[in-house]
């Protein structure tokens, strides 16, 4: 018996030695935004360190620090997508195993565009608010800073009046934070005409001061205390507090004093995010390297490189700006597996809400040329309940108008109307031809006021997508977005015009990489047939199908479909 004890023991022992011990490696690649990655890997190595293993097999980590634009943009290429604002990726950038963003915008914007983008996991990890960055004396003569407690439509106001304040944003195509102030200003502005001229100027404010890199803008803020110097610096731009932190932690001339401005917006929520090809295996290994994010000392490490811990508290050593609040509120923004909706400053974004805000930067920000062609057949008669009983015709007319008080000088505009025989058996007329909006604003402006449904008439859909795609290609210029965006509530009824298979057919012979042209087609209302416009969006280049099912939801519709790349049937 004796001797059965000690073998059984020994046995036991071998076990636990065994148990603790892996052979192989399991090498799990991760990209991690600049800001956090040195904390993911002082994790990772602890992990490793400590007998890392899946199911026996020894895991290796390996962080990369990665812009978060740099990433999105090779994903897409991945995806054969693009999202707006990014350009292409370098080659020499490829998409790793986890992908650890500084925000879950990002996430949304990608599946908005792929389809066959669903990242798992997704959870936050660390958390970063964002803020109103000043200069400490701006701050403290301009709002009252630190005694007094702004908002973003405080803010907003004082943009719309100030001639001292300069403001500036890092590209929000490009950048989360800026992408979250964007639309925080926008919340603030409201709805409605005035509020719309409120927005539009807030944005242009913000375009004049624009960098399309972070470390850009901050160069700009005030590099003495020299009072010159300080009013002709950067006075105001949304950041997150790490931003500030960090800035203020060089020892610059002058400090940044960071505003945390009511309602609060989502804050930068550094997801976790596995990338859909990786093989159970490094799944597993993702699971473990999550766990490990979630032990106390990481806080501690993101602490010291001035990131909250995901549910907003700090970890030792965190240097808080003055004012800012003890913990914030659990990130909003959405993650892979349970996104987040609403769209308001304080309670989450979706994908909506995110295009919406980035069509409205697009149409500022980047030169376009856009045929707009506006249904006019007798169904656009039709009052819609939801929008006061206006017709369609109406509320449309209110979307093309708030959409062209957006674009800035650097576009070019016409205006078409297609129904059935409008210039002899031609179911489109010219109203305005592509022309620059320095010169003919006004002209195209009072050409929408004037769209007028014909009584009885039906819908000439083909012949005039087909004729206005030509027209925009015939006249295509380059370093522009050449689009056609096409507004209809019915199906084609011109029985004297091509077919649909010839329509597609021409479009697919005039398709030229070196020239492309977005279709972008607006459906209005539940009459349109959505296989029959996808069918015509899908023969082009690029474009897509946006469809509102309420008429009234137009504008929405309209800003989403300028922000895409790619195209969507919504």
């Amino acid at each position: 018996m004796a001797i059965v004890v000690i073998l059984a023991g020994s046995w036991l022992g071998y076990r636990q030695l065994a148990d603790s011990g892996c052979t192989g490696s399991i090498k799990l690649n991760v990209a991690a935004a600049p800001e956090i990655a040195p904390a993911v890997e002082q994790a990772a190595q602890k992990w490793t360190s400590g007998g890392a293993q899946v199911n026996g097999t020894c895991v290796a980590v390996g962080v990369t620090a990665i812009n978060p634009a740099t990433m999105a943009a090779a994903i897409a290429r991945e995806h054969q997508v693009t999202l707006v604002g990014l350009g292409s990726a370098p080659q020499s950038v490829e998409t790793q195993d986890v992908w650890i963003a500084d925000s879950s915008t990002w996430l949304l914007r990608l599946k908005s565009e792929a389809s066959g983008f669903v990242p798992t996991d997704g959870a936050s990890v660390a958390q970063s608010p964002i803020v109103v960055a000043m200069p400490k004396p701006v701050a403290e003569q301009a709002v009252g800073w630190p005694d007094k407690k702004l908002g973003w439509k405080d803010l907003l106001g004082k943009l719309m009046t100030s001639n001292t304040l300069r403001t500036g944003i890092v590209e929000p195509t490009r950048d989360a934070a800026g992408l979250a102030g964007l639309m925080a200003l926008g919340q603030a502005a409201g709805a409605g005409p005035n509020a719309q001229a409120a927005k539009v100027g807030a944005l242009r404010a913000l375009a004049a001061g624009s960098s399309a890199l972070r470390d850009d803008l901050l160069q700009k803020f005030p590099h003495s205390g020299e009072a010159n110097d300080i009013a002709s610096s950067l006075s105001a731009a949304p950041l997150s507090e790490e931003d500030v932190v960090a800035y203020n932690a060089e020892g610059p001339p002058i400090q940044l004093a960071a505003l945390y401005l009511d309602p609060m917006p989502p804050p930068l929520d550094y997801p976790f995010a596995v990338m859909p090809e990786v093989d159970l295996t490094k799944a597993a290994a993702a699971t473990g390297l999550r766990q490990a994010l979630q032990q106390p000392d990481f806080k501690n490490a993101l602490a010291s490189v001035g990131l909250r811990g995901p549910d907003g508290s700090a970890g030792a050593g965190f240097q808080a700006p003055v004012g800012a609040p003890a913990a914030t509120p659990p990130a909003t923004a959405g993650t892979s597996g349970d996104e987040a909706k609403g769209g308001a400053a304080a309670s989450g974004l979706d994908a909506a809400a995110l295009s919406q805000a980035l069509g409205s930067w697009a149409a500022i920000t980047l030169p376009g040329r856009a045929l707009a062609v506006f249904d006019v057949s007798g169904s656009m008669l039709k009052e819609v309940p939801t929008a006061n009983n206006l017709t369609r015709a109406q509320v449309t007319q209110r979307a093309a108008a708030a959409g062209l008080s957006l674009f800035d000088d650097r576009w070019a505009v016409g205006v078409w109307v297609f129904s059935t025989e409008l210039d002899g058996k031609r179911p489109y007329r010219e109203i305005v031809p592509i022309s620059p909006l320095t010169s003919a604003r006004s002209e195209i402006q009072a050409s929408i006021g004037r769209l007028t449904p014909k009584p009885n008439g039906a819908t000439g859909l083909y012949d005039t997508a087909l004729a206005a795609y030509k027209n925009v290609q015939d006249s295509w210029q380059p370093g522009r977005v050449n689009s056609v965006l096409l507004f209809t509530d019915g199906k084609n009824e011109n029985a004297d015009g091509i077919s649909r298979d010839q329509l597609v057919a021409e479009l697919k012979k005039l398709n030229d990489p070196k020239r492309p042209v977005r279709m972008v087609i607006i459906g209005i209302g539940n009459e349109v047939d959505s296989n029959e416009l996808q069918a015509i969006a899908n023969a082009t280049s690029s474009g897509g199908v946006f469809v509102a099912p309420d008429p009234a939801k137009i504008s929405e519709i309209f800003l989403q479909a300028i922000s895409s790349r790619t195209g969507a049937n919504r």
